[in-house]
């Protein structure tokens, strides 16, 4: 099996030779950067005050704390049923902004593919799209929180927002790799714009879109979970919230961690299971 030869670029010197060099400038640029944050991460590390600091003491009560999160879980607060309740509530949110940030999403990245619309249009979207993705989730939700109130409201259109963007540049990217045979062929045979997306559009790009909606649903779920108590949302999170810094509950804290491991797991089955179906392995193969 014969392996890539790493590329090389040549410099010629002031005496005529000729000298190669392995590698390129972007690899460099790479190791440079890495050099750099390591050495600022050790350099931070010295920097630490470590005054007061015992660290046997430090190592035995984080060990302590552990062993009471993940190993004698139990609920002490609230009930099964108010545990079943919140992990709904979460999953609500999740749900709702993934499915109309992804409704959203597939018009917006029909504007958005430069094989479907203009490229004044195109340029326009994207840069608006990017300039909402830019802007992390858990801010776009504090920034509704403050202009909506606190409440499910404000999570939900954080998470709606910076879904959209994020699912329209995947859309948008999966539609472009649409041969562009199939949608000459169509456009040669009288179908208008929308026929060209319902026949050639979404029967080719279908598993694509439904593998990053569910993609972007277990992110909305994290972020859901994380919001729970800073955009007044409730949900699982509240409980962890209130666990953890108000009542100091290290047991409580371990069976949500637990509960919230379940659920992801269950949605990444769930997820395999669905491109399983829709995109079998000789297809994508």
């Amino acid at each position: 099996m014969e392996t890539a030869a790493k590329p090389t670029y040549i410099k010629r010197k002031k005496n005529g030779r000729i000298s190669l060099k392995a590698g390129n400038k972007s690899e460099l640029v790479i190791r440079l950067t890495m050099i750099l944050l390591v050495t600022l991460t050790i350099i931070g590390f010295l920097l630490f005050d470590y005054t007061g600091l015992k660290l046997k003491e430090a190592i035995m009560e984080t060990a302590y704390n552990l062993k009471v999160m993940f190993f004698e879980p139990a609920l002490n607060h609230f009930t099964w049923a108010e545990a079943i309740y919140q992990v709904g509530v979460s999953l609500g949110l999740a749900v709702l902004s993934t499915v109309i940030g992804a409704v959203i999403a597939f018009f917006l990245s029909l504007i958005a593919a430069t094989n479907l619309s203009k490229e004044w249009i195109t340029n326009t979207v994207r840069i608006m799209v990017a300039f909402i993705r830019a802007v992390p989730t858990v801010l776009w939700v504090l920034i509704f929180a403050i202009a909506a109130g606190l409440g499910s409201e404000a999570a939900v259109l954080g998470m709606l927002f910076h879904s959209v963007a994020y699912l329209v540049k995947a859309f948008s990217e999966a539609i472009e790799e649409i041969d562009q045979g199939v949608l000459e062929a169509l456009k040669s045979t009288g179908s208008n714009w929308w026929h060209v997306v319902t026949h050639g559009v979404l029967p080719s790009t279908f598993t694509y879109l439904l593998s990053w909606t569910f993609l972007r649903f277990e992110i909305n779920f994290g972020v859901a979970v994380a919001m729970g108590a800073a955009a007044g949302a409730g949900g699982i999170g509240f409980e962890l919230f209130m666990a953890s810094g108000f009542y100091f509950d290290l047991s409580e804290v371990g069976f949500i961690t637990y509960a919230i491991l379940v659920i992801a797991i269950i949605l990444e089955v769930l997820s395999t299971q669905l491109k399983n179906r829709y995109f079998p392995t000789n297809v994508r193969s």
